[in-house]
């Protein structure tokens, strides 16, 4: 169920995001979007890496060795989306049916029996010993980039890989910033002794070595995808409250403020309504270079050893295995060109939005 969380959450943050409109569809977000929209390098990078995004969410459908129909004995099923025994079929036990060998066995092509399987027909997690030489297995017809050390389809766990890597850095960055907004906003508007009881202890905070911290958790209570988000969020704030802190600390003092505070408006209304809302500019132009960031950390983690638990897809995984199979050069290769090609396209769309916000740019 882990494994699915990312995909589930991901998808709720999407549709929540479209479905509020008066936050999008604004008139000076409009104009900024047009300013985003004419940086076309930004523009098509987004493009492409939310494409790929949205269709790596249904990787555990599309990119699998499950059918995603199939008809047998006048029967259909979908085994992509539930789980059939294999004495449904062919076999004699209730554990999940192999539809590898009931494919192998020809009994799909009997009759009016028939499958359709997924654009990719391998699942991350299988092994397939099988296969003639000793893996990893070169490029092929049948596995287009290769296997890795222990035969398992290259492609596939690397589309799996980049789902779990941008998901991970998007969840990361979405509750970061929601922590490192409140803190810095509660330094920049209380000022005085919550100032600086809050700025020492983030500086202590800061000092802690991270890694150790991953190793200590890790080592009491296990690695997984939420683990990993929880001791990450704990540190990923501290850049971004500085800049809220500073963004505050400079409003609380306009005009408007100071009209809102005389008017009698609450310390709440005036934090979430007033300042807030004309805060927001270094929020939003970090948040490409925070998801970097997060792509950055689960795939050094994963290197060493501290991320995901195997046998979960994972690029630092991949890149660890091409440091020790350097006879195998399509693991490292392939792996490495998808983690530069996706921070590249991330940093192309930080530069565009940065430029959009700028505020120096004619929103007219």
């Amino acid at each position: 169920m882990e494994d699915y969380f990312p995909t589930l959450f991901t998808l709720w943050w999407i549709l929540e995001l479209i479905l509020n409109k008066n936050a999008i569809f604004s008139e000076i977000t409009l104009k900024r979007w047009g300013i985003f929209k004419r940086h076309k390098r930004a523009y098509y990078s987004l493009v492409i890496l939310g494409l790929a995004f949205f269709l790596s969410l249904f990787s555990p459908i599309l990119v699998n060795d499950k059918p995603l129909i199939l008809k047998y004995n006048g029967k259909i099923y979908f085994p992509a989306l539930f789980f059939y025994a294999a004495n449904k079929f062919t076999g004699s036990y209730n554990t999940e049916a192999n539809y590898l060998e009931l494919k192998k066995s020809k009994i799909l092509s009997q009759g009016k029996n028939w499958a359709i399987f997924p654009p990719i027909p391998h699942d991350p997690l299988h092994s397939y010993l099988s296969m003639e030489g000793t893996p990893p297995h070169p490029p092929s017809l049948k596995h287009w980039l290769g296997t890795d050390r222990i035969a398992r389809d290259l492609l596939s766990r690397l589309i799996h890989g980049f789902r779990i890597c941008m998901s991970f850095a998007v969840v990361l960055t979405l509750i970061s910033t929601i922590l490192g907004v409140i803190i810095g906003g509660l330094q920049g508007y209380a000022g005085g002794k919550i100032d600086i009881v809050l700025q020492r202890f983030i500086e202590i905070w800061s000092a802690l070595p991270f890694l150790y911290v991953v190793i200590l958790i890790g080592s009491i209570y296990g690695r997984g995808f939420l683990l990993l988000i929880f001791v990450l969020s704990l540190f990923q704030w501290i850049g971004l409250s500085f800049y809220m802190r500073a963004e505050f600390l400079k409003i609380k003092n306009l005009t408007f403020v100071k009209a809102a505070k005389s008017l009698g408006l609450s310390n709440k209304k005036i934090f979430f309504s007033e300042i807030l809302p004309n805060s927001l500019n270094p929020v939003i132009t970090l948040i490409p270079f925070s998801i970097i960031s997060g792509i950055g950390s689960l795939t050094a983690l994963d290197f060493l050893g501290f991320g995901v638990q195997p046998p979960t897809p994972s690029w630092g995984e991949l890149i660890n295995q091409g440091l020790m199979n350097l006879y195998a050069p399509w693991i490292a290769f392939s792996t490495v060109a998808a983690l530069f090609i996706t921070l590249l396209l991330s940093a192309f769309i930080g530069e565009g939005i940065r430029e959009a916000f700028d505020p120096k740019s004619k929103l007219s």
